[in-house]
């Protein structure tokens, strides 16, 4: 594997210091003065170890405990390869385990007691100068291994530390993707409920144009029959074709621009004239329903205002009943031309035996209404109440 920028620093600075340390040693040596009588065969011998320990200390990353091990073998006869073998086990040190580095530091020190017989420190005693060889070997021996222990138990940390950042990182972006897919699956919910309020209303609007057309086709084959008939059911008729001529192009406009899905079976959504049937219902199955109707010529108001309170009153006795049993529920419709028609839904908090609720839901029926009422040119407003209900608030335009 190719070394790095740093490795290459760091073996070039190791070997300097491994070329460093002969000449250091002749100069404490110097400074010491005391007479060495050491062969010429032994004092070779050490320099070609020399050389040997500096071309070692380039594989040491490769082989460490190898390198370590043949340097320690150096060491025993060998002085200047001391700082060859003291780079060598740090290396074991922040390489291998602490079992191995220690068994190597033990060699060190043996080692060093070979030195201290091999080469004797003159003028000191024979056992005091192999009790002083073990102790500067082994003081120098596992400094250098508790050095290099720490530098590998901090590089550990700092691994560690970033595997956590790193999976942290992961973590949070995980998270972040799932937030993106439950807001866009949220949003696909509430698309659908527009679309099928959309196709509900086009349904609607389909069957209320069918017959109010079908109105005009009956009184205009009239008026073709009965050619003979009097002025006043020619008038009269004529009045039919033109007001159910108007009302069909009013629903006309409500529809233009929609998709309307094929589905048959459905009948055409009730109007105003409805509510009072399904808060009846209501209580039939049980609900508690309160109504009250100020409505001004209701018989006048637009079909599509009409079916969106119808669809406002139905969805909102649906989500009482499912998420508030056994609440009280009030239901306000008022209004009238020129003024617009105001529906008002507000459900009190469920009472205990009411029965389980079903969930809160995903919130599509409430979605589907804002869709309708928009479309009919109003507002709708909804939200929890002070006292654990719901309460329901919308506005449909309604032309003087």
């Amino acid at each position: 594997m190719a070394r790095s920028v740093r490795r290459w620093a760091l073996d070039a600075l190791a070997f300097a210091f491994v070329l460093a340390w002969a000449p250091a040693m002749a100069l404490v040596h110097e400074v010491d003065g005391a007479p060495r009588d050491v062969p010429e065969p032994l004092l070779a011998a050490d320099t070609a170890a020399w050389a040997a320990a500096a071309a070692a200390v380039w594989v040491r990353r490769r082989w460490p405990v190898g390198t370590a091990l043949f340097l320690v073998a150096l060491s025993t006869f060998s002085e200047l390869s001391g700082g060859a073998m003291l780079v060598a086990l740090y290396g074991v040190a922040l390489r291998r385990p602490t079992r191995t580095a220690v068994a190597v530091g033990a060699a060190a020190v043996a080692a060093a007691v070979v030195f201290g017989l091999v080469r004797p420190e003159p003028g000191l005693p024979f056992g005091f100068n192999l009790v002083f060889a073990a102790a500067a070997g082994g003081v120098l021996s596992f400094a250098v291994l508790g050095w290099g222990m720490y530098a590998r138990a901090r590089r550990s940390l700092v691994e560690s530390l970033r595997e956590r950042a790193v999976r942290a990182e992961g973590e949070a972006r995980a998270q972040a993707e799932r937030v993106r897919l439950a807001e866009r699956e949220a949003e696909l919910v509430a698309d659908r409920a527009r679309l099928s309020e959309r196709e509900r209303i086009t349904r609607e609007m389909h069957d209320v144009l069918g017959h109010r057309l079908s109105l005009l086709s009956v009184h205009a084959g009239a008026l073709e029959y009965r050619r003979d008939a009097p002025p006043e059911e020619v008038a009269g008729a004529a009045g039919v074709i033109r007001d159910s001529a108007h009302r069909a192009l009013e629903d006309l406009r409500e529809v233009i621009g929609m998709l309307r899905a094929e589905e048959a079976g459905e009948r055409p959504q009730p109007g105003l004239d409805g509510i009072a049937s399904l808060v009846g219902e209501s209580r039939d199955a049980g609900m508690d329903v309160g109504l009250d109707e100020d409505v001004t010529a209701p018989g006048q108001a637009p079909g599509a205002v009409g079916r969106s309170a119808y669809r406002v009153v139905q969805e909102c006795l649906t989500n009482a009943r499912k998420h508030a049993p056994g609440a009280r529920v009030g239901v306000r419709v008022a209004g009238g031309p020129g003024d617009g028609l105001e529906v008002e839904v507000v459900s009190g908090p469920s009472r205990p035996g009411g029965g389980a609720s079903s969930g809160s839901g995903a919130g599509a029926g409430l979605v589907g209404l804002s869709e309708r009422v928009a479309l009919a040119g109003g507002t709708l407003e909804h939200g929890p109440r002070a006292d654990g209900g719901f309460a329901v608030r919308a506005w449909l335009p309604w032309a003087a």
